[in-house]
């Protein structure tokens, strides 16, 4: 619930007029109405810090400063343009701290109605206990089911791969840790991967959206006990590491395709 310091509050009404719930009014001072998003629009406009919500950690909220929360428009599109799906890996583990930084660039992506509901699953000490749960799923699906659902057919080959050269790998690809991430809306999980790897990029990083282990930990139930994450859909993962090679220049793309009105 949102509260209103009235000794701070001058009753300038911007905190009313920007939100998105219609919860508060302002007579001389601001007053809450009923129930609301806690989306924390209206402790980000107060000018005078008189709007706090009890349920958040309040010692977390910081003052806009420009020198250090403006983004350059040129390095923000070089940043976009320079980055490459990374699928070979240094063998150096990430810190945890680094690991830390990520979640809190998943914690601050906007969400669908401010639902905040994402499981971000970090893999990296028990790397080695995940695939061998993928890989053992992944060797019973032709005698379960004889490959009724064809998007699991490729997992077949890659498994083949795999058994004929233990260094061809092609879910894992060697990277350090893997980051699972759930959410009932899709486009939750995908903003989040999204901010989480320009971090990551900006920590010396690297990542792989894997879209083949995501839906290969969606289908094993048992492996999704494993994660902490039973009953909850894997909308979203990514492998995380160090690249092992140097790129030098931006890659080439088609033309957008725009529609201007």
């Amino acid at each position: 619930m949102v509260k209103i310091n009235c000794e701070k509050c001058v009753g300038c009404g911007l905190c009313a007029e920007d939100c998105i719930a219609q919860n508060i009014k302002v007579g001389e001072k601001a007053a809450v109405k009923g129930e609301c998003l806690q989306c924390g629009h209206c402790v980000a406009v107060c000018p005078k810090n008189a709007v706090s919500i009890p349920d958040y950690d309040m010692d977390d909220v910081e003052e806009y400063q420009e020198d250090s929360f403006k983004l350059d428009p040129n390095n923000v599109l070089h940043a976009i343009k320079f980055r490459r799906s990374i699928r070979s890996y240094q063998e150096e583990k990430v810190s945890r701290r680094k690991l830390e930084l990520l979640a809190q660039a998943g914690r601050y992506t906007a969400t669908a109605v401010n639902n905040q509901g994402s499981y971000f699953v970090f893999v990296q000490d028990e790397l080695d206990e995940l695939k061998d749960r993928v890989w053992r799923y992944i060797d019973g699906i032709e005698e379960r089911d004889g490959v009724k659902d064809a998007a699991l057919a490729p997992y077949i080959r890659f498994n083949r791969r795999r058994k004929e050269n233990l260094a061809d790998d092609f879910l894992f690809r060697n990277a350090p840790a893997v980051l699972f991430i759930t959410s009932d809306w899709p486009l939750d999980a995908g903003l989040a991967a999204q901010n989480i790897e320009s971090m990551a990029v900006s920590l010396g990083m690297g990542v792989l959206y894997n879209g083949y282990l995501a839906r290969i930990a969606e289908a094993d139930e048992d492996v999704k006990k494993w994660l902490g994450i039973e009953g909850k859909p894997v909308k979203a993962c990514m492998l995380l590491g160090y690249p092992a090679r140097t790129y030098v220049r931006t890659a080439p793309r088609k033309e957008p395709n725009v529609i201007w009105k």
